[in-house]
C-alpha cells in the first residue's frame, strides 16, 4: 500500500481566554517533540489547506504580553521561514527568493537588524 499510515503524532494547543475571549496564556506540545512537556507561546499562527473548498483557513492568536517588539521578529520570523517552506514544497527558488527578499526588506522597515547588519 502506497500511503500506509504507520504512525500517528498529535500537536496540542491550549489557549486560556479572559472573560472577552481574548488569549491570555498559551501553552503547546507535541508527542514528536524533542522538549518534554507543555511549553508557554505568547504567539501563535496556524494555516491549515482545505483542499476540497481550495481554501487556506487560519488562527492567528497573540497574548496581551506579546509586546510589538516581538510581534514584529515573530512576522520577520514567519515571512523567512514560509520562503524554505514554499521552496522545499515547489522547488520553486526563483519565487522563495523573492519571498525572501520581501523578508529581508521587511526586516529593515521593522528595524530587526542590529547596526552592524550589511545588506
Amino acid at each position: 500500500m502506497e500511503n500506509e499510515i504507520v504512525k500517528t503524532s498529535q500537536i496540542r494547543i491550549d489557549v486560556s481566554l479572559d472573560k472577552e475571549n481574548n488569549p491570555v496564556q498559551m501553552q503547546w506540545d507535541a508527542d514528536d517533540s524533542d522538549i518534554e512537556g507543555k511549553q508557554e507561546a505568547k504567539s501563535m499562527i496556524l494555516a491549515i489547506w482545505d483542499g476540497f473548498h481550495q481554501n487556506a483557513m487560519r488562527i492567528d492568536l497573540w497574548t496581551q504580553k506579546m509586546n510589538v517588539e516581538e510581534m514584529n521578529i515573530f512576522m520577520f520570523q514567519t515571512y523567512s521561514t514560509l520562503a524554505d517552506t514554499f521552496e522545499r514544497a515547489t522547488n520553486n527558488k526563483e519565487v522563495a527568493d523573492e519571498m525572501r527578499n520581501f523578508a529581508h526588506q521587511l526586516g529593515h522597515k521593522l528595524d530587526i537588524f542590529g547596526d552592524d547588519h550589511k545588506h
